[in-house]
């Protein structure tokens, strides 16, 4: 393919090693004087990147990175274009002006590059992975290649976009970013109902309007998210649920439905080996990527079913506070608690129930009848104990 007219080449680092050869960095430089634009292209090699190995760091080679920043010091505009198939640290994001993420694209990938570049095409494509500062920020880092030929999954439901956000930890770019050359409004967001029964089997629709607010047709991923508000179970701060492109000309605009059924609020509970869906309240999100969310509306979960329990005398006290008997018999061995010393008498007294609850929480049931100095006795917790695993 020939170059654009008025577009010159210049060759600036080589492929097969890292190292940086000062004379192709100057030719680059040369001919950048005289560019209205620079425009670099940069990528991982095969020998950073390929089937059947893995990755052990997220760095460009160091010629593309030491080429670009010693364009950046001419001052002149600068569009990065990336070839990677996975995410990659960038050191001088906040130097270039822009940023053009292309994967893998094939072999048609330098036609539809000059399209974008040159704004016959308006980009449309949202990442579907967060891009992390650096590989420590990974929340496998610590515990990717195992040890002794076992590696754990460490972290759980907590991949992705799920920890990024969950930990509210910087990022290069979230999940479901992604620029264009028009701009989208998100407003009147509608949910059918704000409070949801999983008996009822029943849906929820979502409802809301995206505008086309700029100049030029593009595409927009509207993207919809549930985040559990409150609870017991560990979960994710919120989860991709839905998700549509929607095409626009400037100044359309259109409505977007979707419906949300009782999986959609659930996680995967092991007790019961099945997905479970926890009373409470959940807030329904609407943006274009897991850290620009628009709209929110909130909505009140009921499930009737409750999880099995079994409680032992190794069970810790916050599961035996979980159950009505439980808390009554807790909360009435706190105030009937008798000390023989009377400076514990006196701190006693400045503690309330709750603290008493934080402080026993982890204990298993047999440390109360220790800790309540012989209010509480070990015979009393294999009785409370009956009583709960019979209700």
């Amino acid at each position: 393919m020939n170059a654009p007219e008025g577009v010159q080449y210049s060759k600036g680092y080589e492929i097969g090693h890292d190292n940086v050869q000062e004379k192709l960095v100057q030719e680059a430089l040369d001919k950048a004087k005289n560019a209205e634009k620079i425009v670099v292209f940069a990528g991982l090699p095969d020998s950073y990147e390929s089937e059947g190995y893995d990755r052990t760091h997220m760095k460009l080679p160091e010629n593309q990175n030491d080429l670009i920043n010693k364009l950046v010091k001419t001052g002149k505009k600068i569009v990065v274009v990336l070839h990677n198939g996975s995410p990659v640290e960038m050191p001088w994001v906040e130097d270039v002006d822009a940023i053009l993420e292309t994967y893998l694209g094939g072999e048609a990938v330098g036609k539809a590059t000059i399209d974008v570049l040159y704004g016959d095409v308006n980009p449309s494509g949202h990442l579907a992975e967060s891009f992390p500062i650096r590989l420590q920020d990974n929340p496998s880092y610590l515990s990717f290649g195992g040890e002794k030929g076992q590696v754990n999954y460490q972290e759980g439901v907590f991949v992705g976009y799920r920890y990024y956000d969950s930990k509210e930890m910087d990022l290069l770019f979230p999940f479901g970013h992604g620029l264009s050359y028009t701009t989208f409004s998100f407003e009147d967001l509608q949910i059918s109902r704000n409070k949801f029964s999983v008996d009822a089997e029943t849906t929820i629709d979502v409802m809301f309007t995206i505008k086309n607010t700029g100049k030029c047709f593009g595409k927009e991923v509207v993207q919809l998210y549930v985040a559990p508000l409150d609870g017991e179970t560990i979960r994710p701060v919120h989860e991709l649920k839905a998700f549509e492109k929607i095409a626009l000309f400037p100044g359309e605009s259109k409505e977007i439905h979707f419906s949300l059924v009782s999986r959609d609020f659930a996680y995967y509970e092991e007790s019961i080996a099945d997905w479970y869906v926890e009373s409470g309240n959940y807030e329904i999100q609407i943006g274009n990527s897991s850290r620009n969310i628009l709209l929110r509306e909130r909505v009140e979960v009921q499930n009737s079913k409750k999880l099995p329990v079994t409680i032992t005398l190794d069970s810790p006290v916050s599961d035996v506070m979980k159950t009505t008997k439980g808390r009554e018999v807790f909360e009435s061995m706190v105030k009937g608690m008798i000390y023989s010393d009377e400076d514990a008498k006196q701190a006693a007294e400045t503690m309330s129930i709750q603290m008493i609850e934080e402080m026993m929480a982890d204990m298993p049931v047999r440390a109360m009848a220790m800790f309540s100095g012989g209010a509480f006795k070990q015979e009393d917790a294999i009785a409370l104990i009956s009583q709960i695993n019979e209700s």
